[in-house]
């Protein structure tokens, strides 16, 4: 995949432009919208180009820089990008050497004061001064087109940003629409990330899994007064088999969610996380980690021992 990227250098060709079916008003074409994805673990590890040791960043590392700009059209159309899917040069996307793929990113031209949201699929410019390679459209929305490059800052969407709705544009749900979401169409089976399984959560190597006792069960509606909603990953009769669930489960979550710990009720060590406000709302976290880490807890009601 980088063999490809790495033979652009950036900016304007001769050869290259908007190509043949040019969208009637490219002011219209929304910003892409963020959304929390899944990453292959290859994804973030570096890499090394024309010399040059690259070292992508996590997915809820800060980012900001000012640097020039260059885009990409018609010549890399329909290819493929770094990330696997076909490169679209009427979609607001981008490519850029470190930030995570797929991810976010606002882009500000401090010249004209525009401002964009692409989503970051590709790998370059591998050119020396050049920190980011837009597409076609996300180019002409910030006017440099004719100009073939110009100066902008970038700073990253994180999933943090994501979840607490912090990027232009964002509505009060955002977090609800994330956790909904399903992965990018075109992803290649490759890229999907190694994950601990649904049928990890149930620890089947240690000791069998255990249904929920009677005062911890399934929600199915409303959270009941008095009680707490919780997400549950397991239930052992040993503690340090519960322990040792709880230690992998966080060490997936890394700072994604509530982190996991163990209960003791009714003869039971069970592995959770909470306690949520509602069901609606572990609702919405079960659903984000099932996308971005593939965990599959269950949504439990604890009305006490």
């Amino acid at each position: 995949m980088l063999a490809a990227c790495a033979s652009r250098p950036g900016g304007y060709y001769q050869d290259d432009g908007p190509g043949a079916q040019v969208p009637p008003d490219i002011a219209a074409i929304p910003n892409a919208v963020p959304r929390i994805e899944r990453h292959a673990p290859a994804n973030f590890r570096p890499y090394q180009v024309f010399g040059v040791r690259y070292q992508p960043l996590g997915e809820n590392q800060p980012y900001e820089q000012a640097g020039v700009a260059s885009w990409y059209g018609r010549k890399f159309h329909g290819s493929r990008t770094a990330n696997g899917e076909i490169y679209d040069m009427y979609a607001m996307t981008a490519a850029h050497p470190t930030l995570p793929l797929p991810s976010y990113a606002v882009v500000t031209r401090p010249a004209n004061g525009r401002s964009i949201i692409v989503r970051i699929n590709d790998r370059g410019p591998f050119h020396a001064g050049r920190i980011i390679d837009l597409s076609w459209v996300a180019a002409a929305k910030l006017g440099l087109i004719g100009p073939g490059s110009g100066t902008v800052v970038v700073r990253a969407i994180t999933h943090s940003d994501i979840l607490a709705g912090r990027y232009p544009g964002a509505a009060p749900g955002a977090a609800t629409a994330v956790a909904a979401a399903s992965p990018a169409p075109g992803a290649m089976a490759a890229a999907q990330p190694a994950s601990i399984p649904a049928s990890a959560a149930r620890a089947d190597a240690f000791d069998p899994p255990v249904a929920p006792a009677a005062h911890d069960a399934l929600v199915a509606g409303p959270a009941v007064a008095g009680g707490g909603v919780y997400l549950q990953y397991g239930a052992f009769s040993s503690a340090d088999n519960a322990q040792a669930l709880a230690t992998r489960v966080n060490a997936r979550l890394e700072g994604l969610g509530i982190p996991a710990a163990v209960s003791h009720q009714a003869a039971l060590y069970k592995v959770r996380s909470g306690p949520y406000a509602s069901r609606d709302q572990a609702a919405q976290e079960a659903g984000l980690l099932l996308e971005t880490l593939g965990l599959q807890p269950v949504i439990a009601l604890d009305q006490g021992s």
